[in-house]
Order: C-alpha cells, then sequence, then structure tokens
C-alpha cells in the first residue's frame, strides 16, 4: 500500500481539491493530520509519529502547502525517531526554510524562536 500524509487543513486556499476521493481512486491510503501554520501541536507531532511507524516498510509522501510543515515535523522525526544528527536534519530543513516563532519553538530552535521565519530562494541561498 503507499500512504499519503497531509499535514495541510482541507480548508486552505491552495488546499486539494477532493484529496480524500483522488486517493481512494488511485489505491492510497490517506492520513490527515490538519496542523494550523500559527500554532502547531504537540499532539500533531504525536499523530504524525503514530502515522509514521504505522507505515514502516512503505512508501510514504508527505506534504502541506509549501513543505513548511513537512520538513519541520521530518526534522523532529528524524532527530527523535531515527536518530540522526541534528545539524543533518537542520540541513534538509533549510534547503526549504528556517523556522522562527511558533515552529522554531516546536522544533526546539531556541536561538530562532524570536526570528521571523525565512525561506530558501526567497530570503536566502541554500546549500
Amino acid at each position: 500500500m503507499r500512504i499519503v500524509i497531509n499535514l495541510a487543513p482541507h480548508d486552505h486556499p491552495k488546499a486539494l481539491t477532493d484529496e480524500i476521493g483522488c486517493c481512494a481512486r488511485l489505491g492510497l491510503e490517506y492520513i490527515h493530520i490538519p496542523v494550523a501554520f500559527d500554532r502547531p501541536q504537540e499532539g500533531d507531532f504525536q499523530k504524525f509519529c503514530e502515522a509514521m511507524e504505522a507505515s514502516k516498510g512503505e512508501t510514504v509522501h508527505i506534504h502541506c502547502i509549501v513543505n513548511a510543515r513537512v520538513t519541520a515535523f521530518l526534522y523532529r522525526y528524524d532527530v527523535s525517531q531515527n536518530g540522526i544528527a541534528h545539524g543533518v536534519a537542520q540541513a534538509k530543513m533549510n534547503r526549504i526554510w528556517k523556522p522562527g516563532n511558533v515552529w522554531a519553538e516546536f522544533i526546539g530552535d531556541s536561538e530562532r524562536i524570536s526570528a521571523e521565519h525565512e525561506y530558501a530562494r526567497r530570503d536566502y541561498s541554500p546549500r
């Protein structure tokens, strides 16, 4: 089984129309964990971890709107569950963005809590 995990709310203006139905027609399992961009919750991350653990050995596609949620969740998951070094996981996330504010707090980056988000190719050149 192939699995799609969507971290974006369905009511977002850029959300995919009938994503659940599209996935069903393609034979894909669909897991929706709607994460409010302005207030990611620990419970959201726990649901994500549960979905990832249940999907071990399967092909999983994780998405949101601009991959900010995805990279932050994968950063935390890689560091806490897969034992990936902080710097390696952070480098992957920085290809998309450098979280600030509530997202910096969510990923445990105390140095960027008072910073604004920075997006690759808009605010800086990713390495």
